[in-house]
């Protein structure tokens, strides 16, 4: 069972400070201001290659103050969720709807997909599968509030995601995407430099995840994503969603990451047979 105190302890941590985490372990190298706090916006470091260091523990740059109410209304930014722990107002604004930049019915969503989305809204189906503790699906991880960690080396990347302790590869050795990868939760993903910006394709998803929002992808979904460290506490990054069989065409999102130094991600299980799900959606037992 997932405890509603977990989550409020970890955005607690998040909001204050990162001596509020778990671990305060001050980083030799962090680069400081001179008052003795993380300079962020220092010199991005740099691999003994000589490629940009995405390396680090990172976390989503939150909406703008207003900004969830402006687009959601303040019936769901002061909803049930918005408390330490799971505040909406937190997140990035696609949290909620990947689609958030398109007005209402003008989404690049096929007629056929939507009526799918109806069909199984209908059949009472809760959009988040992290409710039945099944694995977030991507971009979806990136607008959380829960940060990722980076681990980068000459031939690849390892990106270690606290929502549900899931982990991904990036190779960067020059191979190719498989042809036809087999579907995982995580899919399957290459990277190449493109000067200081890394680009990221994936391919080989499963169909179980969402996007955010709810909206339904395929097994034909294709990511891009480009990290590109512009200082030394930030990282902006473009995420492009293109799956030809669900959508009319790709949908590109561009958002920022913030480093939290001198911390850690924190452990995160959600085990079988919670009951969450069907408190949150207003059912019964």
């Amino acid at each position: 069972m997932r405890l509603p105190t977990f989550r409020l302890v970890l955005l607690a941590a998040f909001l204050t400070s990162a001596s509020a985490q778990w671990l305060n372990y001050p980083d030799p190298s962090t680069p400081l201001t001179p008052d003795g706090k993380p300079d962020l916006s220092a010199k991005a470091p740099r691999t003994a290659e000589g490629k940009p260091d995405l390396s680090g523990v990172w976390g989503v740059e939150p909406a703008a103050p207003g900004e969830i109410e402006r687009l959601y209304g303040s019936a769901v930014a002061n909803g049930p969720q918005a408390v330490a722990g799971d505040d909406i107002r937190m997140m990035n604004k696609y949290f909620l709807n990947l689609f958030i930049d398109f007005k209402p019915g003008e989404e690049p969503i096929r007629p056929e997909t939507r009526a799918k989305e109806a069909e199984l809204r209908k059949a009472g189906e809760n959009p988040y599968s992290t409710l039945h503790c099944l694995p977030y699906g991507m971009p979806q991880r990136y607008f959380n509030v829960r940060p990722f960690k980076i681990f980068q080396t000459p031939k690849e990347l390892a990106i270690f995601y606290e929502v549900d302790g899931a982990f991904r590869e990036v190779h960067t050795d020059g191979r190719k995407l498989p042809v036809d990868p087999f579907p995982a939760w995580m899919g399957y993903s290459t990277g190449h430099w493109e000067g200081d910006t890394l680009a990221v394709d994936s391919a080989g998803y499963n169909d179980k995840t969402r996007l955010p929002g709810g909206h339904i992808h395929s097994e034909a979904m294709h990511i891009q994503e480009r990290f590109h460290r512009r200082d030394f506490g930030h990282m902006d990054m473009q995420v492009t969603v293109d799956d030809p069989v669900t959508l009319t065409k790709p949908v590109t999102v561009k958002f920022t990451e913030i480093l939290m130094p001198n911390t850690d991600i924190l452990e995160y299980f959600c085990a079988e047979g919670e009951r969450d799900a069907a408190a949150i959606a207003g059912q019964k037992h």
